[in-house]
């Protein structure tokens, strides 16, 4: 049985795989439009890889009902 590997993007990372700056990103987070992280320390986050894929194919999608 295979397992999937749950993999946590850090902010530096997720910047890259989306194009958008720290504050977009927390500001969509507020705004429910965008995965929220998961906390791995008391001062450490990092977003669920699958989620944020997730979120991309969503965009992708609404570009092409436009």
């Amino acid at each position: 049985m295979a397992t999937e590997q749950t993999v946590i993007l850090r902010l530096p990372e997720l910047r890259k795989r989306i194009g958008l700056g720290r504050s977009s990103i927390y500001a969509l987070v507020k705004q429910g439009r965008f995965p929220r992280p998961v906390h791995l320390s008391s001062r450490t986050v990092g977003w669920i890889e699958s989620e944020v894929e997730q979120w991309l194919a969503g965009r992708a999608a609404e570009r092409s009902k436009a």
